[in-house]
């Protein structure tokens, strides 16, 4: 079964570019709302470093949720898009003075930090202003994620986080601080997690984590789980929503909140990943020796996850309904790896075919390069494209 795409409205357009569907994204945005609505003391942060295009930004902040940064650019697109401010955090291994001078005159929510050195520098940049900064420490709490290497965050051996054995210690130089405000704690394990047992240990390690730091009589007001729920790129027709009914049940289940206490999720993929297609435009059928190729005008510069991750994209020829043949769908790049499927059946297809990448909507748009002095591609709605 093929996705339902204006396909009228994209003869106009020049290829590559991406589409995306907006009415399934606001029924992800009210799916969200109703499942963690059901769970006191939930709140739920997009997590912009997914997408960060503006129209889409505008809609995710019309649906209440907070944005998660971790770039000084990612918290003036979040404050551009109308997020307020008490609901940004900014995370990330690696902030710069720019990047923490800016979080701190908008008046953000939380820093999620990572380092003590991070720690003295923030502290040092709030006095200089007069300001009292809010931080959440993130716990490497040396959980593994069935999911690929390298969206695997929550390993000792990542460079992401502070080691749990010097978790009180960090908390203690916080608390000495006169511009830091100790709230709450930061975890992230990965991403395109799909196995909620992954979920369940975190909060397990959380649980202890927390009664670890009761018996020294330290209170912790928030804490943050990060995001990582997957999305089905197998079946984007016949799962275009993820589970988050499972997913926000799994932490209602096995965190052991105390009274007061607020949960944070940073969702990226799960909100945008399916609402997102790469429409590319066949340019030549090429006969090798072995195989057959669809050489597209779309590639890597568009959407590199395939080249990156070797992550697998269904693949529909919208503008097809013969019987499918197998073909390498490659791009123009020159380089090797610039390969979307190999040997994958998609409707026989020809010369100004368009073809649909689909569940490109999560690091694809935002991870578009220059490379080979290719234009960057646009992004239109459905929104757009059916006012027209």
């Amino acid at each position: 079964m093929k996705g339902t795409f204006p396909i009228n409205s994209f003869q106009s357009i020049q290829t590559p570019f991406y589409y995306y569907d907006t009415n399934l994204l606001r029924e992800t945005l009210r799916t969200i709302n109703m499942e963690a609505g059901k769970h006191e003391g939930f709140t739920v942060h997009y997590a912009v470093k997914a997408n960060a295009n503006p129209k889409l930004l505008n809609i995710i902040r019309e649906a209440g949720l907070g944005a998660d940064c971790v770039s000084g650019g990612e918290i003036s697109a979040s404050v551009k898009a109308g997020f307020p401010p008490s609901r940004i955090v900014y995370a990330g291994v690696g902030k710069s003075d720019w990047e923490i001078n800016l979080a701190l005159d908008k008046n953000i929510f939380c820093f999620n930090v990572e380092s003590i050195p991070e720690l003295e520098v923030i502290n040092e940049l709030a006095a200089k202003k007069g300001k009292t900064a809010q931080v959440a420490f993130r716990i490497n709490p040396n959980v593994g994620a069935h999911t690929h290497a390298n969206i695997t965050t929550g390993l000792a051996e990542n460079k992401f986080g502070i080691a749990m054995r010097d978790m009180e210690s960090v908390i203690d130089t916080a608390m000495s601080m006169d511009n830091i405000r100790f709230i709450g704690l930061h975890f992230h394990i990965g991403s395109q997690i799909l196995d909620m047992g992954d979920f369940e240990a975190l909060c397990n390690r959380i649980n202890g984590l927390q009664d670890e730091l009761e018996r020294h009589h330290v209170k912790v007001g928030h804490i943050n789980v990060g995001g990582g729920l997957g999305i089905d790129y197998q079946h984007p027709n016949r799962l275009p929503i993820p589970d988050f009914k499972s997913y926000f049940t799994t932490y209602a289940r096995h965190l052991k909140l105390r009274p007061g206490q607020k949960l944070h999720f940073e969702l990226g993929r799960a909100i945008v990943g399916q609402c997102g297609s790469l429409i590319t435009r066949t340019l030549y059928i090429k006969q090798g020796a072995s195989k057959q190729f669809a050489i597209v005008d779309a590639g890597m510069t568009e959407l590199i996850r395939p080249a990156l991750y070797q992550a697998y994209h269904k693949i529909e020829n919208l503008s097809s309904n013969e019987p499918a043949e197998a073909y390498d769908v490659v791009g123009p790049i020159c380089e090797s790896s610039d390969v979307f499927a190999k040997h994958i059946d998609i409707n026989k297809s020809h010369r100004g075919d368009l073809l649909a990448i689909r569940s490109a909507g999560a690091y694809g748009e935002i991870m578009a390069s220059g490379y080979n002095c290719r234009q960057l591609p646009q992004g239109y709605t459905s929104d757009e494209l059916e006012a027209e």
